[in-house]
């Protein structure tokens, strides 16, 4: 099958933790991928994973607060591919910080690259989907676009924003064959949790496993980390299952029960 005729999936942030999981699903199922990552090796993480899986790919260090940057990706993709047929917004940053003490450029970086490169990239990609009349978005939000933590405004902020975002582009969306979810995970073990342990063990005084049965998972009724797998399947029922195109709109909760209480 050609390039032309599989379908083209773009995934911010996918060079490494979620998006890495869900690019190499994707990849596996033989679509054409479409990276983003700022990690300095970025470009062979790409080229590797689609030689792995002979796929088709583009590879773009786009800095996603940067709307310019935005607009180049989308428009050297749609140049390649003719459209994007999934868009995984997946990209997004954490800053922890008391309210009165949080750095405005943190905030302005926090809403930027989770909430307003969502909006930018939908949008750059939104007038190809609307005219083939197929479309699926994902936008990887968070627990905590349900429900809010202290010393997190900015990100609570943006991810609730996010969700309410995905819920517009769904009623949008609906006439054009284009769905609109958001996926809501919890505690994900990630690079990026990874390297929080250490400060978390020196903050509260805890060793690594105290660290990660009373912060961490605290909130978790299921008391284990969730797996970047277990995101990329929620992402995959939303976009191949048999309900995915009258599914549309949902914030689907994968937080081992984080937001049943």
């Amino acid at each position: 099958m050609s390039s032309a005729t599989k379908r083209t999936v773009l995934i911010t942030g996918s060079t490494s933790g979620i998006g890495m999981a869900i690019a190499r699903m994707y990849a596996q199922k033989g679509y054409n991928i479409i990276f983003n990552g700022l990690e300095p090796n970025g470009v062979e993480i790409a080229a590797g994973i689609a030689a792995e899986f002979g796929i088709d790919h583009l590879f773009f260090p786009a800095n996603m607060a940067d709307p310019a940057q935005i607009s180049d990706m989308a428009a050297h993709s749609l140049e390649r591919f003719g459209v994007v047929d999934i868009l995984i917004n997946n990209a997004g940053i954490q800053f922890v910080s008391p309210v009165e003490d949080f750095p405005d450029a943190k905030w302005d970086a926090i809403i930027d690259i989770n909430l307003n490169a969502a909006f930018h990239m939908t949008k750059a990609l939104w007038p190809a989907m609307k005219a083939q009349k197929f479309g699926r978005i994902i936008n990887i939000a968070s627990a905590h676009g349900l429900i809010a933590s202290p010393f997190k405004s900015a990100y609570v902020s943006s991810k609730f924003g996010i969700v309410g975002f995905t819920k517009t582009m769904a009623l949008e969306g609906g006439e054009f064959g284009i769905t609109a979810n958001a996926v809501c995970p919890g505690y994900v073990f990630t690079p990026i949790v990874e390297n929080q342990i250490p400060d978390q063990m020196k903050a509260h005084n805890m060793t690594r496993e105290e660290v990660i049965e009373k912060v961490f998972l605290k909130e978790h009724a299921v008391k284990e980390f969730i797996t970047v797998e277990a995101i990329a399947e929620s992402v995959l029922f939303l976009t191949e299952s048999a309900a995915a195109s009258v599914t549309t709109g949902i914030a689907l909760s994968v937080d081992a029960g984080w937001t049943a209480h």
